[in-house]
């Protein structure tokens, strides 16, 4: 037997049809269709609508209305005990009791309808084959459709369709269901950078990755997220970077600003079937006078220049005719990604619904938030929990995990002569962490450049007045401690906790005092075999 019986009932034009096309399409509900029955038993697929009736009424009178039923039961048979099976649809009552009699308190019956008037207009517009020599009053005047009304009595759901759009019908019908989830399930994990970017987000997502059934990335191409991979390491700049590492579904929010050539050549990098991605269709495209126009930010505030800033600004400017809104293209404009298009939202609307568990990866870091970072040296989002929620279109109730990244020592891109690409509150030399750390200048310095700009990082000591503030915008459950290797080498042959350093268990201690929250990961150099976790869930 199946999971769930749906009997729909309803009028002529009542909407019968179009809820059954949108419970299959979204819900994937199996729908039995008692005119294909009809069809088939009296070998007549020509029948007109009045012939389709007298049929039904000859069919009725042999069995008592119990042929929908044994139509029914034959359907089943080639149906998942998990599927809603959806009945298109019955015209009495005694249908209706059989397959209640049958099913019992898995049959959910929904009677659709409309005024009068409506439902007149709505059949003078179609064009079925089976209404071409019918008129509306012809077709209401078989006895029984004309009695169809009463079923309205006996429903578990009635909707009235004339004020409706044919997708709100579809969620009124999935509500009453339970179809979509009414739990709020906290099912989504966050990791976001607590400092300036760079903190080994990309590394801390790829090793969390085979843990869940959807990943999902916001922010631009301007952050690079870089993952381990033998023999050289992969950058992601659009897609998640847990992508490699395992199955999981792909999803880019509508938040995202997308280069068309950089996520396409990535796409093909990964070989990421159309069917595992959806980039969501309000997705903002970067274009070349983007590009142009951060020329300027490289020197003021250290841009990538990837022309993430441009675009999104041109997004907000452009949302009248006269100020350019023709020369916006959102994802869905763009014919090379239209194998991926999608909605964000109601994908990740159906994943919890399904109870799949859901990472998103923040991008750059919480000290380059637009709002919260040391302004103009800032990116042009809010790198927060709350802003990467609001990017990829998940409510905060949905949030289960925040894993704050961190870096053992901070870092900001070199700025150019005579410029500054933003404050740090105490600017070290790389000489000075080799001497620290015991790894050398040379080798610190070919680390250390931007995964998208190649461009030298400076470095600091730990901002802890940061960790305090990027722990109160965030509120994290976790951290994860990066580049342990800097406070010393010998870090990285750390399998266990107690194999730190002294100075390395200290200076974590202090980091969960003063972020309020454990942690729960630490990573002691770039490699698949690096982290130590701690983690609880």
């Amino acid at each position: 037997m199946a999971h769930r019986f749906v009997i729909l009932s309803g009028p002529i034009c009542g909407g019968k049809t179009a809820l059954a096309a949108g419970l299959s399409e979204r819900f994937g509900a199996k729908v039995f269709k008692t005119k294909t029955f009809i069809q088939e038993r009296f070998k007549d697929d020509s029948a007109d609508r009045g012939e389709l009736q007298n049929h039904g009424d000859l069919l009725d009178e042999r069995t008592k209305g119990k042929w929908v039923l044994d139509g029914v039961s034959r359907f089943t048979k080639g149906v998942s005990e998990d599927d809603i099976v959806l009945i298109d649809s019955v015209r009495i009552k005694a249908q209706v009791e059989h397959i209640r009699r049958a099913y019992g308190p898995r049959v959910v019956h929904i009677h659709v309808t409309a005024d009068e008037s409506t439902l007149r207009k709505r059949f003078k517009k179609r064009k079925r084959n089976a209404d071409r020599a019918t008129t509306y009053d012809q077709a209401r005047g078989n006895a029984t459709e004309a009695q169809v009304g009463v079923l309205k009595a006996a429903a578990d759901v009635v909707v009235y369709t004339d004020r409706c759009t044919a997708e709100d019908v579809v969620v009124r019908a999935a509500s009453h269901l339970g179809l979509f989830e009414r739990g709020r399930s906290r099912l989504v994990d966050v990791v976001v950078g607590g400092q300036y970017g760079s903190e080994g987000k990309g590394h801390v997502c790829s090793y969390l990755a085979p843990e869940y059934q959807v990943l999902v990335r916001v922010g631009g191409p301007n952050a690079g997220h870089k993952v381990f991979r033998h023999p050289e390491p992969f950058t992601h700049r659009l897609l998640p970077s847990g992508t490699r590492f395992g199955s999981a579904d792909l999803v880019i929010g509508a938040g995202a600003v997308i280069d068309i050539d950089t996520l396409l050549e990535e796409i093909a990098d990964c070989e990421v079937p159309a069917d595992r991605l959806i980039v969501d269709e309000q997705a903002m495209i970067i274009e070349k006078v983007d590009l142009r126009s951060e020329a300027r930010l490289e020197k003021d505030i250290g841009s990538t220049r990837r022309g993430v800033g441009a675009a999104t600004a041109r997004r907000i400017m452009g949302r009248g005719a006269s100020s350019g809104a023709r020369r916006v293209r959102l994802a869905k404009d763009v014919p090379e990604l239209r194998p991926f298009i999608g909605s964000a939202c109601s994908s990740l609307e159906d994943a919890l619904r399904d109870g799949k568990k859901i990472l998103l990866e923040g991008t750059q870091g919480t000290g380059l938030s637009i709002f919260h970072g040391s302004y103009p040296h800032v990116t042009s989002r809010d790198t927060s929990v709350a802003g990467c929620l609001a990017e990829a279109g998940v409510a905060p109730s949905r949030v289960r995990r925040v894993v704050l990244v961190c870096r053992s020592y901070p870092i900001r891109v070199k700025s150019p002569e005579g410029s500054s690409s933003g404050p740090m509150s105490q600017d070290v030399s790389w000489a000075e962490i080799s001497r620290r750390s015991g790894i050398s200048v040379r080798q610190l310095t070919k680390n250390e450049k931007g995964s998208v700009s190649g461009k030298q990082r400076r470095v600091a000591e730990f901002d802890w007045a940061l960790l305090r503030k990027s722990a109160s915008l965030n509120g994290p459950t976790d951290v994860a401690i990066t580049f342990a290797d800097y406070l010393s080498e010998s870090n990285t042959e750390a399998r266990r906790l107690e194999q730190l350093t002294d100075e390395t268990l200290r200076f974590i201690q202090e980091v969960e005092r003063v972020a309020a929250a454990p942690v729960s990961l630490v990573s002691t150099r770039f490699h698949w075999r690096s982290f130590i976790d701690r983690r609880a869930w």
